[in-house]
């Protein structure tokens, strides 16, 4: 009797097992269109940085600024779908201005705080990145831009770049933004806003 409670249990389960993937299987209901107007906002969704400053180098004797016309546009989520400008970072050593000039590839915000990330496109004559870094090489930048100034200066925050044969950085992202600004600034306008 006992060989039979369990044979009749064995095959219910087995019916269970077989028939409920059939019923998962089921097409699911079509989920109900987006009003117009959020499709229009989604897909209109922007954000942009612009600005020049001085940062508050750890070297007092040297000069680091950042220039940056960068711009993203967004159809969903907060990966932009499309980033373009530029940005510059100047370096002066003992009187000797070393720049570089990229290519933005992209612009991630978010409230105060933006990433941005872009591809070398040029340099000073006599750069040392000339030698130590393959052409193209990626670099990212970090903001955070208060929204007044009794929330702190704007700070800026610098990748550096991979040496040549290293892995490229990824585009979006960069370092924290520890770099105080000490003469200049930036505008932020976040997708959100």
């Amino acid at each position: 009797m006992l060989k039979h409670a369990l044979r009749a249990t064995a095959v219910l389960a087995l019916v269970a097992a077989v028939a409920a993937p059939v019923a998962v299987a089921a097409p699911a209901p079509a989920p109900a269109p987006e009003p117009a107007s959020v499709r229009v906002l989604a897909a209109s969704a922007a954000s942009s940085l612009k600005g020049e400053a001085r940062l508050g180098y750890e070297d007092a004797t040297e000069q680091v600024r950042v220039t940056v016309d960068a711009h993203a546009a967004y159809e969903h989520g907060s990966i932009p779908t499309r980033s373009w400008g530029t940005f510059r970072i100047s370096h002066v050593i003992k009187g000797q201005d070393y720049w570089g000039d990229f290519e933005v590839d992209c612009l991630s915000s978010g409230g105060p705080t933006a990433t941005v990330t872009g591809r070398l496109v040029r340099t000073s004559p006599g750069h040392p990145w000339l030698e130590y870094l393959d052409p193209h090489t990626r670099m990212g930048l970090s903001f955070l831009v208060p929204r007044n100034r009794a929330n702190g200066p704007a700070r800026v925050g610098l990748s550096g770049a991979t040496l040549k044969g290293e892995p490229l950085l990824t585009k979006c992202m960069a370092p924290a933004a520890d770099m105080p600004v000490v003469e200049g600034g930036y505008t932020l306008r976040d997708r959100r806003s």
